[in-house]
């Protein structure tokens, strides 16, 4: 039989897929496999090619607060092997077992005002608890939104859309490629999952359910108690400041800033278990002070916002300044106005 070359090839491995039956859940085999596969159906997560619905055992949840990467709105699922669960963990990541598949697909739609409208899925990031670990696996959308093919080598995009705050924008989307994935989900030598964590998951989920009730009620989690810190919604306007701007830093910086993460050496720690004030940045020189820290000495100067290498940072979109350093090439302006208000609010001592 001839060699098929390309996405035609690909494609046809998928069509052959689909025509060997209906799968009734996820392919544990085809996930615990030493390659991945080439194409994302091939997995079983979802019942149909175009990753509409979840398949049985594959359970859809949310963030309270997700990370902004250039308004991309992201759809979030689960699948832990029937008849095991992951261990609750009070302030960090769970402990999934061999077999669990976590799904992140990044969308846009024309205008974002208006989500729902011509929507379409631009990539689907695969984390897989293999025997020997975590592994993770980007995946590219075609652009009928029939399939997704395993792109390890990362893919560029352009993207043209309306910011819910009516701003049009225009971007060259990145794929990461798989290398660089560990750049976010480092933990020490290995890489583990980012969201999954009890202080992210505590609150109604997509199906208006609380999620940690919902995940031990389904079988998928065990040993859930209150020991976990709690988070806010960082855009909720009734809330302190002090506990928006604390949220905002954990799920948008915590996951590199802190002791195993990619970013341990700076010996800035961002999560909110975190309770020394030098380590979050406050009244802090940073390690390195090069062009990244503009003419700012303090990584956060408390009352003087505008004085802060963070908020600097944060607002800039020039490679080797912008933070973070991957997964965005826009500002976000609702996090930069969160947090230059905090820092105002802190007292100058």
């Amino acid at each position: 039989m001839p060699r098929l070359e390309g996405f035609a090839g690909l494609l046809a491995l998928a069509l052959t897929a689909c025509s060997a039956g209906t799968r009734s859940g996820p392919d544990l085999e085809a996930l615990l496999a030493a390659e991945p596969k080439p194409v994302l159906s091939a997995y079983g997560l979802f019942s149909d090619a175009r990753a509409e619905v979840p398949a049985s055992g594959v359970v859809e949840y949310d963030l309270i607060n997700p990370l902004f990467t250039d308004h991309a709105m992201k759809q979030r699922y689960i699948y832990v092997p029937k008849g095991k669960a992951a261990q609750y963990v009070a302030h960090d990541v769970f402990t999934f077992p061999v077999g669990t598949a976590i799904v992140k697909t990044f969308s846009y739609a024309p205008d974002l005002r208006a989500p729902e409208t011509d929507a379409y899925k631009v990539e689907t990031r695969l984390l897989i608890h293999k025997a020997g670990g975590w592994v993770a696996y980007p995946y590219v959308w075609n652009e009928a939104g029939t399939e997704a093919v395993y792109t390890p080598a990362g893919a560029a995009r352009e993207i043209a859309f309306t910011a819910p705050d009516g701003a049009r924008e225009a971007i060259t989307y990145q794929v990461p490629n798989r290398n660089q994935c560990k750049t976010c989900h480092q933990a020490g030598d290995a890489i583990e999952p980012i969201g999954p964590k009890a202080r992210q998951l505590d609150h109604a989920g997509p199906n208006g359910a609380p999620q940690l009730a919902d995940w031990t009620r389904r079988g998928l989690l065990t040993g859930v108690s209150d020991a976990h810190v709690t988070l806010t919604s960082a855009s909720d306007a009734n809330a302190s400041l002090e506990n928006r701007g604390r949220a905002y830093l954990d799920s948008q910086c915590g996951h590199c800033h802190k002791a195993d993460g990619s970013a341990s050496n700076t010996g800035l720690w961002l999560e909110a278990t975190e309770a020394d004030a030098v380590k979050l940045g406050i009244g802090k020189h940073p390690v390195a002070a090069g062009r990244g820290a503009g003419d700012r000495r303090l990584v956060i100067a408390p009352g003087d916002p505008d004085a802060s290498i963070l908020t600097y940072r944060m607002a800039s979109t020039e490679p080797g300044v912008a933070m973070p350093e991957l997964g965005r090439q826009l500002a976000d302006a609702e996090g930069v106005k969160l947090m230059t208000a905090w820092i105002a609010s802190l007292d100058a001592e």
